[in-house]
């Protein structure tokens, strides 16, 4: 099947407990949705709930326990897909488990599924929140979770290689503050991490440099949405930039035995995929994008997920669903009509939130348009 013939859309979302919402069954007919209402009515938490049938813990990256409503132990997020190949129906959602810990379920047309990973065979998903618009200019630890937020949308493994990671960053960082005394233990965790490193430093590289050709080979000078220029900038990505990953990893198991005695004095592990940076720069200005307007640097993000929808649809074969929340408050009135033409030429279904309606006016009958209220969602008029 090809990539364009795989457009997954939303018909239905349904919600039990979930937030603000005691219950919610919402029917949605288009590709192109817009969700209403004042700050504080509900809106986030809609893409919130859809942003759960991607890998990872959604766009708040929250822990289950404070999805639930207040008052409840559990709650349930389903959604009906209409795909080329027929209908499905997804559903998420948290249980109390043992010693009250919070446990997540995932299911597929009634049968249960062992994560969140199991959708991908079904729909992708990307989003960009508020949270994102001070990237370029924020630490380099931010622009790390976006990035593998990029390569989740077609790697769900790639969670799990991360959190192990961090696992054996501690374990040898607790190791090192205990004056390594165990040397043949902390030789077994090196092995592990400069494994994980390169697997992660790896598929980081690998996204960076698909997206970075998407946007080359899609640059447009004259558009409001300028392409962005990416680079990896860290000592362990020149590293795997030179070498081949067998010989990238015994050099980075080395440079973690030379460097214990400075790690152990810094406390943590200098060198690796945690000291990692992405590196931006506006690709017609050829300027670093920290040192551009605020404006250019929203156009800039933007153009980046749209690049990124675009890639993720190349590579799996499926049109991603895009979550933009609160996108459009600062656009201009011509960047706005144009990414709302982006958007409907995406092929993709997109749900994206405001305050205001008339921020929408410009998409017409393109779109379903509803009205947000504490607990309620209804038709608005377009």
């Amino acid at each position: 099947m090809t990539a364009a013939s795989r457009t997954p859309r939303v018909t239905r979302l349904v919600l039990q407990d979930f937030r603000s919402y005691p219950a919610l069954d919402l029917p949605v007919s288009r590709g192109l949705v817009a969700l209403v209402g004042e700050n504080g009515a509900g809106k986030t938490n809609l893409v919130e709930a859809l942003s759960l049938f991607a890998a990872g813990r959604g766009l708040r990256r929250a822990d289950l326990s404070e999805m639930a409503r207040t008052g409840s132990a559990r709650f349930a997020v389903s959604i009906t897909l209409d795909t080329p190949a027929g209908e499905h129906r997804l559903g998420v959602g948290m249980e109390p488990g043992e010693a009250g810990r919070a446990v997540r379920r995932c299911r597929i047309d009634g049968a249960d599924a062992a994560s969140s990973a199991a959708f991908d065979e079904y729909l992708r998903v990307v989003w960009l929140t508020p949270d994102l618009d001070g990237l370029f200019r924020g630490p380099a630890g931010d622009r790390r979770r976006f990035l593998d937020r990029l390569v989740l949308a077609t790697d769900a493994r790639h969670g799990a290689r991360v959190n192990a990671l961090d696992r054996a960053l501690r374990s040898r960082n607790r190791l090192l503050e205990d004056g390594y005394a165990d040397q043949a233990w902390l030789d077994a965790v090196e092995r592990e991490l400069a494994e994980l490193a390169i697997a992660v430093a790896s598929a980081r590289r690998e996204t960076v440099e698909r997206l970075d050709a998407q946007l080359l080979a899609t640059r447009d000078d004259s558009s409001p949405f300028p392409f962005a220029r990416l680079l990896l900038a860290g000592e362990l990505d020149t590293l795997i930039a030179t070498l081949p990953a067998v010989d990238a990893e015994d050099r980075y198991r080395q440079i973690l035995r030379d460097n214990r005695g400075r790690d152990a004095a810094a406390g943590r592990t200098l060198v690796g995929p945690q000291a990692t940076d992405l590196a931006v720069r506006h690709g017609p200005k050829d300027l670093p994008a920290e040192t551009c307007s605020t404006g250019e640097q929203k156009a800039l993000l933007l153009g980046l997920v749209l690049a990124h929808a675009r890639l993720v649809q190349a590579m799996s074969g499926i049109a991603p669903l895009v979550l933009l929340d609160e996108v459009a408050a600062h656009l201009d009135p011509r960047r706005r009509a144009a990414l709302y033409d982006a958007l409907a030429a995406l092929g993709s279904q997109v749900w994206m939130t405001g305050a205001d309606p008339a921020l929408f006016s410009d998409l017409g009958t393109r779109a379903d348009l509803f009205q947000v209220s504490p607990g309620q969602v209804v038709p608005a008029a377009v």
